[in-house]
């Protein structure tokens, strides 16, 4: 079956690699996002009308997110996905939630945008740093999500124990404006929505780690790259403060035809203004941060069109 798609999916690609590429398909691929409120979904929509203005027939379909794309790529070569690269991480690794199952079959093709990773606390509370957290109250979101988990590793680091409280992100931001918690822990696009409610609504700080933590954190998680929230992204912040990102990409089987993916990869990183064709929050879908994905192989068909392109690769 796998092998008659492939076939049968290696005679839609006719392609004519010039200033622009034309393909003929006679059935679309398939992009899983996830559900409403997911910025996968807006973003895969505002790509599909994109590929499709490019002459690539795709149709997005909804899911519950990372984990159900990167199963959904492995399974089948006509299916690409947008997926967190901390879950693709598990995937390709068979841990975490893919334990025992190792994604063989998934391959990076091009960078989304990344998921940068803050912590927010009252001013009153005296709280500017990750070792101002020792012995106190943190709120992480939902559990065993990526937060929790990055926030786990981050507190080794540091030598803390705080006591760590998950539930839903928008209640638990309600709650340090309340002073039931002493700060929220949250990773999201910039601004982070639960952050910017207890910026705009209290008197607060919007935090994350030194220098060193980053480095700790990026030694002991891969998936994780070091990143900067620029001053005024919040109510109050003055300054640019570091951050770690976790970084979102599309990603292929293994077996989608070399030429496809080249194409569409090509298409994707050389459009004028990816915020306004594909996305607003596209910002990232750049070539120049397709080497933040340290986890993931790249797709033979990405590859080369990275290296036309001059961009240096590094092996996950």
């Amino acid at each position: 079956m796998v092998l008659r798609s492939i076939r049968a999916l290696s005679l839609l690609c006719a392609i004519a690699v010039g200033a622009t590429s034309s393909i003929a398909q006679d059935a679309p691929l398939t992009l899983k996002a996830a559900g409403n409120g997911s910025t996968f979904t807006p973003y895969a929509e505002g790509l599909s009308r994109f590929l499709i203005s490019k002459d690539i027939k795709i149709e997005v379909k909804r899911s519950s997110g990372s984990n159900e794309n990167l199963t959904a790529v492995d399974e089948s070569p006509t299916t690409l996905g947008t997926v967190f690269m901390g879950s693709a991480y598990d995937a390709v690794k068979g841990s975490g939630w893919a334990a025992g199952h190792e994604h063989r079959n998934v391959r990076a093709l091009f960078p989304m945008y990344e998921t940068s990773f803050q912590i927010a606390a009252l001013r009153q509370r005296g709280i500017s740093s990750l070792s101002d957290l020792d012995g106190k109250t943190v709120g992480v979101g939902p559990a065993k999500g990526p937060p929790e988990v990055f926030f786990r590793a981050a507190a080794e680091i540091a030598k803390i124990k705080p006591i760590i409280v998950t539930g839903d992100p928008a209640d638990q931001a309600q709650q340090v404006i309340d002073g039931k918690i002493d700060a929220l822990w949250q990773g999201a696009r910039v601004p982070i929505l639960p952050m910017a409610t207890i910026a705009d609504k209290a008197d607060a700080v919007v935090f994350v780690l030194t220098e060193t933590e980053v480095a700790g954190l990026i030694g002991v998680l891969p998936q994780l790259s070091p990143a900067t929230v620029p001053s005024g992204s919040y109510k109050g912040q003055t300054t640019e403060i570091r951050s770690v990102s976790g970084w979102n990409f599309v990603v292929a089987n293994k077996d989608l035809p070399d030429d496809m993916a080249y194409a569409i990869t090509k298409v994707v990183l050389t459009a004028s203004d990816p915020q306004s064709q594909i996305y607003s929050g596209a910002d990232g879908t750049l070539a120049k941060n397709a080497p933040y994905n340290r986890v993931v192989p790249f797709h033979p068909g990405a590859l080369r069109f990275y290296k036309d392109a001059g961009i240096p690769i590094p092996s996950p």
